[in-house]
């Protein structure tokens, strides 16, 4: 029987591992063949991840890493190449932050938080990845924004403009690794049901009022569970999307 496996062989490297999302996305990318290397300021959740991938027989590794700072993202880039067996295939920039409030009560200090975590890791960790993809004339890059950066809503000014930003520049970054058979695709998750979104949770009045909310405003009527997430970075991950670059997917249940 030939091996059905989606990565077989492939290298990956990303952030955000801690998380739901990143977990189940990295969990899933292992099962398909790949290693993995997350890096993530919570090293005792990326290490969790990196444990379970274990015991169902993978390869995965966990660093610790701020991913605001250059130098701490280079270092992270460069060791977890070394570790992967001297490359990258994959890069996933799974890191990011949610700061909710009105805009004339929203801090300008939050807002350059949101900023310096959200476009600026995308930014960093495409600045380190690619020079490894460009080596070898191939790879995909997947960047994490959201819903909000094409369809805002009340209270989201400040997250849907990092969010934009992230589309903005993936958009501009496809176009400019193509000739180097470089991919890049931007990810927009909608409502999913992670502690991530607690902010815009506590903004709408908690959790029966978001609830209701989604029944409403979204087609499939529900939330999406973060394994949902998962196989569409597995599709961009593997050769499955080759043909697939410059698109921003909407994984919102109808929503946009």
């Amino acid at each position: 029987m030939s091996d059905l496996r989606q990565l077989r062989d492939k290298r990956v490297i990303m952030t955000g591992g801690a998380g739901n999302i990143g977990r189940e996305s990295a969990l899933l990318m292992a099962r398909h063949g790949a290693a993995v290397a997350i890096g993530d300021l919570d090293i005792d959740g990326a290490t969790e991840t990196v444990n379970l991938i274990k015991q169902e027989g993978g390869s995965a590794f966990a660093y610790k890493v701020d991913v605001t700072n250059e130098d701490e993202v280079k270092s992270f880039v460069d060791k977890a190449a070394a570790d992967l067996g001297g490359g990258i295939d994959v890069g996933f920039f799974n890191a990011g932050m949610q700061k909710s409030g009105k805009v004339e009560e929203f801090s300008a200090d939050d807002w350059d938080t949101l900023f310096r975590v959200n476009p600026r890791h995308a930014f960093l960790m495409s600045k380190y990845v690619t020079p490894f993809l460009k080596k070898q004339k191939k790879g995909s890059l997947i960047l994490m924004a959201s819903v909000a950066a094409v369809k805002g809503g009340p209270g989201m000014t400040a997250y849907s403009a990092s969010k934009g930003a992230i589309t903005g520049f993936g958009r501009a970054l496809a176009a400019e690794l193509a000739s180097d058979n470089i991919r890049v695709n931007v990810v927009c998750p909608g409502w999913v049901d992670t502690p991530f979104n607690k902010p815009a949770i506590d903004y709408m009045g908690g959790s029966k009022a978001q609830e209701s909310i989604v029944a409403q405003i979204v087609p499939l009527g529900r939330q999406a569970v973060p394994s949902e997430i998962a196989g569409t970075i597995l599709f961009l991950a593997s050769d499955l999307s080759s043909y697939t670059t410059n698109q921003i997917l909407l994984v919102d249940g109808g929503v946009y």
